[in-house]
């Protein structure tokens, strides 16, 4: 994704897909046309399958936190990828994108106008970019899915607060999701938020059930609707991700087949969990070791 005369993202060189050592478990999927999704084994988890969910969340979780220090200006979006690739393989995991319905990376890098979905590529980062990277580990026959927000450099108010404002969003959603609730109501919370701020809160990407499928069929709104009836019961594991935009949600899609951008090149902030319902509430899964420990 380098830049065109106005400031927006263009595709960029992509580099050959990264190999994966054949000792590390492949998710049924990889290299089909189409994954087993939804596999029809639901979206609760039994205390031994939960421990397997979050071991691969806390690998993924920490992936994301070693990548901070690498997102500077002058770094290229594949090389993250590269060192989000080797950080995974390191621990026996496998990167759930790579060779998920043809996606040819081990992370996205979704950067600035990117809603989602930003393939690896040759693009060159500089200050005042944002950027997020979305990474799943799939360990031990589970996925854990997060994402998180970085500053390039030095950014702007604006940006930040989005940011700022995008992470709150998710939170509490997050905090919304409590048992006895139908999952709709975590998106009530997030598009009210977001509205204080004159932001929209993307519709046509969602959370969804995670575990032992990377797409459960589950589907996790971010915006206020009388659709998604789901009850929110203990034993249910699931994504929250809200995207917020500063302008209009409205969005195209490049040739790739992957890569979403807002169609007024308006910035995007993202952020995920993969969180846990107990008797009592919502667990985030995806913490990073800094946060878990201290």
């Amino acid at each position: 994704m380098p830049k065109d005369s106005q400031g927006l993202l263009v595709p960029g060189i992509v580099s050959p897909r990264r190999t994966v050592p054949h000792h590390i478990p492949r998710p049924e999927y990889v290299d089909r046309a189409e994954p087993n999704e939804p596999d029809g084994t639901g979206d609760f988890y039994s205390p031994e399958e939960l421990e397997r969910v979050r071991a691969a969340s806390q690998i993924a979780a920490d992936c994301l936190e070693y990548l901070e220090q690498f997102v500077v200006p002058g770094v290229t979006t594949d090389r993250l990828d590269e060192l989000a690739h080797n950080f995974l393989i390191e621990r026996d995991a496998y990167p759930s994108t790579l060779g998920y319905r043809g996606f040819m990376k081990s992370c996205c890098t979704s950067l600035n106008e990117c809603i989602c979905h930003g393939i690896p590529d040759s693009t060159v980062l500089e200050s005042g970019d944002i950027l997020n990277i979305d990474v799943t580990a799939y360990f031990n026959g589970m996925h854990g899915d997060t994402n998180r927000m970085y500053a390039v450099g030095t950014i702007d108010t604006e940006s930040q607060q989005l940011i700022d404002v995008a992470h709150e969003a998710m939170m509490r959603g997050i905090r919304a999701a409590k048992p006895g609730r139908e999952v709709n109501v975590i998106g009530r919370v997030i598009e009210k938020y977001a509205g204080r701020f004159g932001y929209e809160s993307v519709r046509d990407y969602t959370g969804h059930g995670v575990g032992r499928a990377f797409h459960s069929g589950l589907i996790i709104p971010h915006y206020d609707t009388d659709r998604f009836t789901d009850v929110i019961e203990p034993g249910m594991v699931f994504t929250v991700e809200p995207m917020l935009v500063t302008g209009s949600q409205d969005w195209r899609s490049w040739d790739d087949g992957w890569t979403i951008v807002t169609k007024d090149g308006s910035r995007c902030a993202q952020f995920e969990h993969t969180i846990y319902i107990g008797e009592d509430g919502p667990e985030i899964l995806t913490l990073p070791a800094s946060q878990r420990n201290g």
